[in-house]
């Protein structure tokens, strides 16, 4: 699963890795602790019904998808992810996953690898050469009820999003069982444009994504409290040395 990341890159960053068109952030403010519920940066694509030109966007997001017949946005901080293989059928993310299909950018996450004694070992996974990682997402649109007022009766818009994840292979498997879904750039067009939206095409875009290839790296335990944030929660541990003086690897 993915159940926090970091984005540690600005605005003019983001634009320039997903080739955004038009931003609605001001700044993008680092975290390297995101957290379930907190504000993320989501790369979407809207389609002019008028001219068909599409239009890639950068704007903000509540991690956690609220579906649109929910009453409460606490629903969310139980779907920040959604099972790749199952996405197509669950009613909370199959519509989401035909028609609005998003990119959450990140530059790594964390996994807890659990231990043979019971102890768990946090580990920062990121891109061999530091590449800015596409989560494929979805988001959906909710009215919050609390905010209604004579001007919105209904309540003001609230845009969340989701992580897709699928079983995790090689090595990746060795520390958890499962892994975000990572869009590479060449089929990040194909993943955001809203014409792709039958369930075979979808279908077909899911299992075109290959298996990422990243460096598992240990970090300490300060990862653990979302209380906790800053560039040295990703510094690296230094290998674990044995009792004869030895350095032995992590993986």
């Amino acid at each position: 699963m993915c159940g926090r990341f970091v984005i540690a890159g600005n605005k003019a960053d983001l634009i320039d890795a997903f080739d955004v068109d038009e931003s609605l952030v001001d700044e993008v403010e680092p975290s390297w602790n995101v957290a379930p519920t907190n504000t993320v940066q989501l790369v979407v694509e809207r389609l002019d019904p008028e001219t068909g030109e599409l239009t890639r966007r950068l704007e903000p997001a509540r991690w956690g998808l609220i579906p649109s017949w929910a009453k409460s946005a606490a629903v969310g901080a139980r779907m920040i992810n959604a099972r790749s293989e199952t996405v197509l059928e669950k009613p909370s993310f199959r519509a989401a996953a035909l028609k609005r299909r998003g990119i959450v950018p990140a530059d790594g996450y964390y996994e807890w690898r659990k231990n043979d004694d019971g102890s768990k070992t946090p580990l920062y996974l990121h891109d061999p050469d530091g590449a800015a990682l596409g989560f494929a997402g979805l988001y959906e649109f909710w009215r919050d009820p609390a905010t209604a007022s004579e001007e919105h009766p209904q309540g003001s818009w609230v845009v969340s999003c989701t992580i897709i994840t699928r079983p995790a292979s090689d090595a990746l498997g060795e520390i958890h069982d499962r892994t975000p879904v990572i869009v590479p750039p060449v089929l990040r067009g194909d993943w955001l444009d809203p014409r792709n939206d039958s369930r075979p095409a979808v279908q077909e875009l899911l299992d075109a994504i290959p298996d990422p290839h990243l460096v598992p790296r240990r970090v300490g335990t300060r990862v653990g409290s979302v209380r906790n944030n800053g560039p040295d929660l990703i510094e690296p541990l230094p290998d674990d040395v044995t009792a004869d003086g030895e350095q032995q690897m992590l993986l």
